[in-house]
């Protein structure tokens, strides 16, 4: 369970984010998966709408976080969780709503395709 206390996905494993995303300073808008390099890493890195190129290029930006801990932060990544490694994502927030888009192809990712957690599946 991450240290806020709150288990959306169980065994959800540790991430990277941004100290951006987990300061405030901006809000969740870029989800890139790798492949693991630790049995706890889960692949994902999540970055902020006002990251630049040289903040994500300094390693003192980033921070291994629990990824239930960045879902108390934005809980649309609750959705992406076991989406594949190489997904590179976008979370867009406009006049329809919030929806996760694949950032190579502008498409939305159908609703069908996102994580649903066992405590709240039908």
């Amino acid at each position: 369970m991450s240290p806020a206390g709150i288990e959306f996905i169980p065994k959800a494993g540790a991430c990277l984010a941004t100290l951006n995303v987990l300061e405030g300073r901006g809000k969740v808008r870029w989800m890139v998966r790798r492949p693991s390099k630790a049995p706890a890493d889960n692949g994902w890195q999540v970055m902020s709408h006002i990251d630049t190129s040289d903040y994500l290029n300094n390693s003192a930006n980033w921070r291994i976080v629990d990824f239930n801990d960045l879902c108390a932060i934005e809980p649309a990544l609750i959705g992406i969780w076991d989406l594949p490694v190489g997904s590179d994502l976008q979370l867009v927030r406009d006049e329809l709503g919030i929806r996760i888009v694949d950032t190579p192809t502008g498409e939305e990712i159908p609703l069908e395709r996102l994580y649903v957690p066992p405590q709240h599946r039908a």
